[in-house]
């Protein structure tokens, strides 16, 4: 047998630095690894119909005494068509008596990348509702997608 033309060759795959196809599209996917701003990282499994999910978070940053644990978090995103959804998850701390709240929107930009721009409550636990002033921590991150992150995939074992 002959050798095929140069056209008809096999050639190898282009890989693009997304690992969401839909992000092209301006659709945002929060199932993955993502990493924010601060070094922390939080995988999000998958986004079940009614849009709830569940996942792990990992701080980088902490005033606790105690050593930094992997915690759970439990949210849900608002599900429609437009693709770059607002979502609401809480992180509750294995190493302290504190709570996190964050809420905030998954954005696209022209050349695919996908961020999560957020805005969080950290409630830590005071002694008396005196203490009650200083118990509630405000502040912003933006998360970014960590590269190679396969969708659909997660660091919990029990999935």
């Amino acid at each position: 047998m002959g050798t095929l033309p140069s056209s008809c060759r096999l050639r190898p795959p282009v890989l693009l630095q997304l690992t969401s196809p839909l992000a092209w599209h301006g659709f945002c996917i929060l199932t993955g690894t993502w990493r924010n701003d601060l070094g922390s990282n939080m995988t999000i499994s998958a986004v079940n119909e009614a849009g709830q999910f569940s996942g792990l978070y990992l701080t980088a940053v902490s005033a606790a005494e105690k050593p930094i644990l992997v915690s759970p978090l439990n949210g849900s995103q608002h599900i429609d068509d437009l693709g770059q959804p607002t979502f609401g998850f809480t992180v509750t701390w294995s190493f302290s008596v504190s709570t996190t709240v964050f809420v905030g929107q998954c954005f696209v930009d022209d050349q695919g990348k996908e961020t999560l721009q957020t805005m969080w409550l950290l409630r830590e636990k005071v002694k008396s509702a005196e203490d009650n002033w200083k118990a509630t921590t405000v502040g912003t991150n933006v998360f970014t997608r960590i590269n190679g992150q396969n969708v659909g995939e997660s660091v919990r074992s029990d999935l």
